[in-house]
């Protein structure tokens, strides 16, 4: 399940719970959270980028020792071997 990440709506204050912001785990599925669990007060959902971390290119180190190749799409039918 995808972690979520709630900010206080646009002017409200917030308690130190949400303040800052704070993180939940939620089913794709489930709605939005509108109000804090904690105080109550209006809250909206930040829109998070995904970063690539240390993970990937370490897979992908391990990938290359272990004799794969990673391609690149140039052109429609034309790809570049990158290792």
């Amino acid at each position: 399940m995808p972690t979520y990440v709630y900010k206080p709506a646009e002017g409200e204050k917030g308690c130190d719970y949400c303040a800052g912001s704070f993180e939940t785990v939620q089913k794709m599925s489930d709605e939005a959270l509108k109000k804090c669990p904690e105080c109550g007060c209006g809250v909206r959902r930040v829109i998070m980028g995904i970063r690539k971390g240390p993970s990937q290119s370490g897979f992908d180190r391990k990938a290359q020792e272990q004799g794969f190749h990673k391609l690149k799409r140039r052109d429609k039918g034309t790809y570049e071997k990158l290792y």
